[in-house]
């Protein structure tokens, strides 16, 4: 299972290993599934599903399938996504406000920079952009949108880097807007919540043995990758401070990565956006479950 299918880089390395058996992909993209879908069409081992890796559970029921021997989940925005302008992901090109990685979602980009409150915007910038400068962000916004309101990236971008100004320095520096668009993008597209739901999902379909893997791109969401594994991994959840365990709860993953694995330099050399990258992966123990 291909939680997230993407233009099937992932896919065409594992189908060469796959001797029996198939690969069902899903991407909640309609995009990349067709450009996607017209190199594997004919491959009788894959199927594609739209969907979102939150929903494996329900598209797994309606294949009839009750069990798989892996998952993986590659999370975040896609480079089809981020080098399309009319997406509206990236920063550095001028595009419509949307970052809707389904687009037939109701919420875009343009809904939360127009109408969340100055308290609403302070807090998904601060939390999930980490951005220090949250509550002058959130103000700025609200000011410069009664006078008119934010239609393309590049405004929002300016805005950013006048909010954010930093004096050039030697070395490689993220650009102003960074974690405002990542914010945005998490709002926009529920990242965490997803993944969260996600990750139980995919141990509840998962055989013995079977393994999860999960490629993560910020902080954020490898905490939440990392909580989950080292919470199924034990067999006593209870606070310590309870002198013998009351919650009944047994380990269901062994932890195969202590530390995630990352990109190396010549990767980063040849994909610089596998830098931030970090895979975590973890196998189903026998009579384990959510």
């Amino acid at each position: 299972m291909d939680g997230t299918f993407g233009l099937g880089g992932h896919a065409a390395e594992l189908l060469k290993r796959l001797t029996h058996g198939r690969y069902v992909g899903l991407d909640q993209d309609a995009d990349a599934l067709q450009h996607a879908g017209r190199a594997l069409k004919d491959d009788p081992r894959v199927i594609l599903r739209q969907a979102n890796f939150a929903d494996l559970l329900d598209v797994l029921t309606n294949l009839g399938i009750s069990e798989v021997d892996s998952v993986l989940m590659d999370i975040g925005v896609s480079s089809l996504q981020l080098d399309s302008a009319s997406r509206g992901f990236s920063f550095q090109q001028s595009g419509p406000l949307d970052m809707r990685m389904d687009q037939s979602a109701p919420l875009s980009a343009s809904n939360v920079v127009n109408e969340y409150s100055e308290e609403k915007l302070s807090q998904i910038f601060w939390e999930y952009g980490e951005d220090r400068k949250a509550r002058a962000l959130a103000r700025a916004i609200v000011k410069a949108r009664e006078q008119k309101p934010f239609e393309t990236t590049d405004e929002l971008a300016a805005l950013a880097k006048r909010v954010n100004y930093q004096p050039a320095k030697k070395g490689a520096q993220k650009h102003p807007a960074t974690r405002l668009f990542q914010a945005i993008r998490m709002e926009v597209n529920q990242e965490l919540q997803v993944l969260e739901k996600g990750l139980k999902a995919a141990l509840q379909v998962l055989k013995p043995g079977g393994r999860i893997a999960v490629i993560t791109f910020h902080s954020l969401e490898d905490r939440i990758v990392k909580q989950f594994f080292k919470k199924e991994s034990v067999d006593c959840v209870c606070p310590p401070e309870i002198p013998f365990c009351q919650c009944d709860h047994k380990a269901s993953l062994e932890i195969l990565t202590r530390k995630p694995v990352t990109a190396s330099e010549v990767e980063t050399e040849q994909n610089p956006r596998s830098r931030s990258a970090k895979l975590r992966v973890a196998e189903k123990l026998a009579g384990g479950g959510v």
